[in-house]
């Protein structure tokens, strides 16, 4: 007991250092983390906790002569094992437990703690460094001033970020930061008045109106499946779409095919009849437009090209019911569809930007409007659903037939053909992962007997010695199981490899270190 309250505070103040470092956290904060980290301590700490007991209890034992006491009485080396024996078990069992159900139970709760404060984690975050940047990547966030309890940012700049560079930057006077918490993730909503953007194209243009920068406050301590209790990860193997990073790719995937099927549909239209328009809809307002080109130009974005004609419209209630009523025409050389709302499926929305267009209303007033002039909201058209061409709900499904068939009449682009390669491989390393975190988990808490027993024999064995030497010499065996648990995980996660040998090595080292123990005690016993 007190080599494992020990071992465990020193271990549980080392765990707390990267969230207090990377997220900011505050002393309260810090001091909840350590009590949910303590089954990820103890899961390390019982079985070398153990060790180190038995050979020093064993070894004194030893070393004062009453081993031999108890022969002269009759008393067998077996019995006198059988206290360390029950000990061994008694942690194979609490790590296993601990490994299997404790520690993903007590991950979450510190994944919900830390979530629960994440207005102060961005806040103090700012406050500390002048910047943060969300787990997800995508924005990163930078303030001359930060008020907590108003939720105002002073002196905003908020860079985007696709595919590891910089998209676009948007600066602004003043900013309001609001959090929407979900069941598995909190949204973070930036609001800002008339900002400056940007592009990645040395674009630069002014919003008159407000925009919002919505993104996902998701996982901070890493969704992994080592985190994942045994019920889940068998759920997972039956549905991988229950394994967030899977889905959040899937969507990705989902989305990407909605654009290139949205791309090929206007294309197709146009090309049958330059006059036809292109109807769009978003509550009481409907889009038509019309253009000289489309194509796909990136992730989940469409680029229309030449002259582009867009109609809006406006639906008003009749006494005969609704009736759409054209408000104004606009033309611009250049426009942009993007596809939002990958979180899910029926989620996704559309919307249209026009560069620089000038308008006319019906009533013959003419403008022009300056930078990017934005139709968010958009509804795509129920006949681009993969999942209504094949009929299922499954993502997944919809995602893997979509990809064998001929859905597509052109080839999927390189952004679409690169998702499905690392949807696939995503899928496959969290199955070769699964299969290791288990194996490594048995392993390890069965492994927990013959270390501990080990322990015990070195005591025994050493009794001319000092006391730690018999600890000291039993570390190697319990290295060597480590060893063989680490490397056969490696093997089994890497997709280059033959997963099976990397069980076996795992394997491998508990056999050894049984064989070990057998022999040690036949000796013993022997002598």
């Amino acid at each position: 007991m007190l080599a494992t309250v020990a071992l465990a505070l020193i271990l549980s103040l080392g765990s707390v250092l990267r969230p207090m470092q990377e997220y900011g956290v505050g002393p309260r904060q810090a001091v909840h983390l350590m009590g949910y980290f303590l089954p990820i301590t103890l899961t390390f700490v019982l079985p070398i906790a153990a060790l180190f007991a038995a050979a020093l209890v064993y070894g004194r034992f030893a070393s004062d002569n009453e081993i031999d006491a108890c022969k002269a009485s009759g008393i067998s080396l077996l019995t006198l094992v059988y206290p360390g024996l029950a000990l061994a078990i008694m942690v194979a069992i609490a790590n296993l437990v601990l490994s299997f159900h404790v520690t993903p139970i007590f991950v979450h709760m510190a994944e919900k703690s830390l979530k629960a404060d994440a207005k102060q984690i961005l806040f103090r975050n700012i406050q500390r460094r002048g910047y943060y940047e969300l787990p997800d990547g995508r924005y990163r966030i930078y303030a001359d001033h930060a008020d907590e309890r108003n939720n105002i940012l002073l002196g905003v700049v908020v860079t985007e970020f696709k595919k590891e560079r910089i998209e676009k930057i948007s600066t602004v006077d003043s900013a309001i930061v609001e959090f929407n918490p979900h069941r598995r993730f909190n949204e973070v909503r930036i609001t800002a008045h008339n900002p400056y953007h940007i592009g990645s194209e040395d674009e630069l243009w002014f919003s008159s109106e407000q925009v919002s920068f919505i993104t996902e406050f998701g996982s901070l301590l890493g969704d992994d499946i080592k985190f994942k209790k045994i019920n889940e990860v068998k759920k997972i193997q039956l549905d991988p779409m229950l394994f967030d990073p899977i889905a959040k790719l899937a969507h990705r995937t989902y989305a990407q095919f909605t654009t290139e099927l949205l791309a090929e549909d206007v294309a197709t239209k146009i090309a049958k009849d330059t006059n036809s328009l292109y109807k769009l809809h978003s509550g009481d307002r409907f889009i038509e437009f019309t253009c000289s080109g489309c194509r796909v130009r990136g992730e989940k974005e469409i680029e229309l090209s030449g002259e582009v004609v867009v109609s809006e419209s406006k639906v008003v209630i009749e006494f005969d019911g609704l009736k759409k009523q054209p408000f104004r025409t606009l033309r611009c050389k250049r426009a942009l569809l993007h596809i939002q709302g990958e979180q899910s499926p029926s989620l996704l929305t559309i919307t249209m930007e026009l560069h620089s267009p000038t308008w006319q209303q019906v009533d013959g007033q003419e403008g022009m409007a300056t930078g990017w002039l934005k139709f968010p909201g958009l509804v795509p058209p129920k006949h681009i659903d993969i999942r209504e061409k094949f009929k299922t709900q499954n993502t997944l499904d919809a995602i893997q037939k979509a990809s064998q068939s001929s859905v597509l009449q052109k080839t999927p682009s390189l952004e679409l053909q690169g998702l499905l390669k690392e949807l696939n491989r995503r899928m496959t390393k969290t199955l070769a992962e699964i299969s290791a975190e288990l194996h490594s988990r048995l392993v390890f808490g069965i492994g927990c007997v013959p270390m501990i027993l080990i322990g015990i024999g070195l005591g025994i064995i050493k009794e001319g010695g000092h006391l730690l030497s018999a600890f000291a010499a039993s570390c190697v065996p319990a290295a060597v199981l480590i060893v063989a648990i680490i490397s056969g995980k490696h093997i089994t996660e890497n997709l280059g490899a033959q997963s099976l040998s990397g069980i076996v090595l795992m394997w491998a080292g508990l056999v050894f270190l049984s064989l070990l123990a057998a022999v040690m005690y036949y000796k013993l016993l022997k002598n």
